[in-house]
């Protein structure tokens, strides 16, 4: 189930927000964590068990790591962090760590290994069939974001940054909340505790959770969903003219901002309309003059969660500086690879972890302050633009054969001119042209919705109206980080 579908704006949701404000304040969290596995589970209900078994494996463990256990009644208490950690709350903490890795490794990258494996082999002259198998294990949506959620629950409970919950109920609602369970962004519980014990439930939150859903609706289906169609007609077609292969990796830059901020958008003001103030996850990406700023703007939610519970654990910048590229290449290729079980990721990520690390080590003022303001942040798009062939092509040789495209290497093909009438059709080029101006000209969701007059009310209806007439003309509706 999508949030951009006829299904969930018409049935599941005014269902799950009637169930939830008519249930006790004392059974809330059981009836949204209820809600939460029959969203989950909709397309395939045997995800839910392991979703299940993550949250359980996670809230024991930080019972035990508080010297409490499932069945005993004392309150769970915070672990002092001046304290050297008990054998037996290292054990928990490996034990979350390792198993929620296991689920996620197994899950998402063994059809990545058996293929590897066999292409090693073939590259060396051997079977290509090294690793003869009829498994192939389907990925369960969202469980990148799920683990990555409820093990850093395990790891802050470690660390003495948070008290471990007595409730099963309780961190069951927090790891399962469908506005954020299959796309994030990734919640963290330090966010959410005091929330979770206690929040405010008014007209205006919930008016302001219609207007951050109506925004990030029409970004979906009236922006991301058009220059998607553009960006997979282009990447899809032999031989794009060069100026066809730039309009095409800008269009899916566009495609996948639109498409993921506008999904964190509806899933914060979902939170809302359910009590909740979940942190910003987009700050204007596309703005920064840097690629170290564009980390600092873009799935702020995993960028911050890469740099805490991996770049810091390994060293971050406190050993030295060939240490500190070392942990800049590793942080953002586990990254690459955590986005998708490809080696086009991987050089994604390691595209990204030499660029930040080349600006580490020269100096961003040193490479890009003799550059106007405009052309700091044309050059950091274009950079970013080019890591996106590498996200978006199907696989690695697809991803050269693009950027040869874009750099005139490769011979331009005699349908261009068709794919130029395709592509460059009125309603295509004005949607694609208006998500150009909403990038770099119009205000954020995030301050837009702050405050709402009767102007800003009427402009969400109108968002709203066109967005669900859109939706229920378009047969184009993928969600691009539904497979990570």
């Amino acid at each position: 189930m999508v949030f951009s579908s006829q299904l969930f704006i018409f049935w599941f949701l005014p269902a799950a927000l009637a169930a939830y404000y008519l249930t006790p304040r004392a059974f809330k969290h059981l009836t949204l964590t209820v809600l939460s596995y029959v969203f989950y589970g909709w397309i395939n209900p045997a995800f839910c068990l392991l979703l299940l078994a993550s949250t359980t494996i996670d809230w024991i463990a930080g019972l035990v790591m508080a010297g409490a256990t499932p069945w005993s009644h004392e309150p769970p208490q915070s672990l002092r962090k001046d304290r050297p950690r008990a054998r037996r709350e290292r054990w928990a903490l490996v034990v979350s760590i390792g198993s929620n890795l296991s689920l996620l490794g197994f899950f998402k990258y063994f059809n990545f290994a058996v293929d590897s494996a066999n292409g090693v082999a073939a590259f060396l002259g051997a079977d290509s069939s090294l690793i003869a198998t009829s498994l192939r294990v389907a990925l369960p949506l969202g469980i990148s974001f799920y683990t990555f959620q409820s093990m850093s629950y395990a790891i802050d409970v470690y660390r003495g940054d948070a008290r471990p919950l007595r409730n099963f109920i309780d961190f069951a609602c927090f790891v399962s909340m469908f506005p954020q369970l299959v796309a994030g962004p990734i919640i963290r519980f330090s966010e959410v505790a005091a929330q979770l014990e206690q929040r405010t439930h008014s007209l205006a939150r919930f008016a302001r959770g219609v207007a951050f859903f109506s925004v990030g609706l029409a970004k979906k289906v009236l922006l991301a969903n058009p220059c998607g169609r553009v960006a997979d007609a282009i990447f899809d077609a032999a031989g794009p003219s060069v100026a066809q292969a730039w309009h095409g990796v800008v269009a899916y830059a566009f495609q996948i901002y639109f498409d993921f901020s506008g999904y964190s958008d509806m899933a914060i003001g979902l939170g809302l309309m359910l009590g909740f103030v979940f942190a910003k996850n987009f700050d204007s990406p596309y703005h920064s003059q840097s690629i170290t700023e564009f980390w600092r703007r873009w799935h702020i939610s995993l960028s911050s969660w890469l740099r805490d519970y991996l770049y810091v654990p390994l060293g971050g910048n406190r050993k030295g500086v060939p240490r500190t590229y070392l942990n800049l290449a590793a942080t953002m290729l586990l990254g690459g690879l955590w986005h998708g079980a490809a080696w086009n990721f991987v050089i994604w990520g390691a595209y990204h972890g030499v660029l930040l690390a080349l600006e580490r080590a020269i100096g961003i003022e040193r490479l890009y302050g003799w550059m106007p303001r405009p052309f700091r942040t044309a050059t950091t798009f274009g950079l970013v633009l080019v890591s996106w062939v590498f996200f978006r092509s199907v696989d690695l040789p697809a991803a050269m054969d693009y950027l040869g495209g874009m750099f005139g290497v490769v011979e331009t093909s005699a349908n261009a001119a068709l794919l130029s009438g395709l592509v460059l059709s009125p309603y295509l080029a004005l949607c694609f042209a208006l998500a150009g101006v909403v990038v770099w000209a119009a205000p954020q969701s995030w301050n837009w919705t702050r405050e709402l007059g009767p102007y800003k009310v009427a402009a969400v209806l109108v968002l709203l109206v066109v967005a669900v007439a859109a939706l229920s003309t378009q047969d184009y509706n993928p969600f691009i980080y539904y497979i990570f």
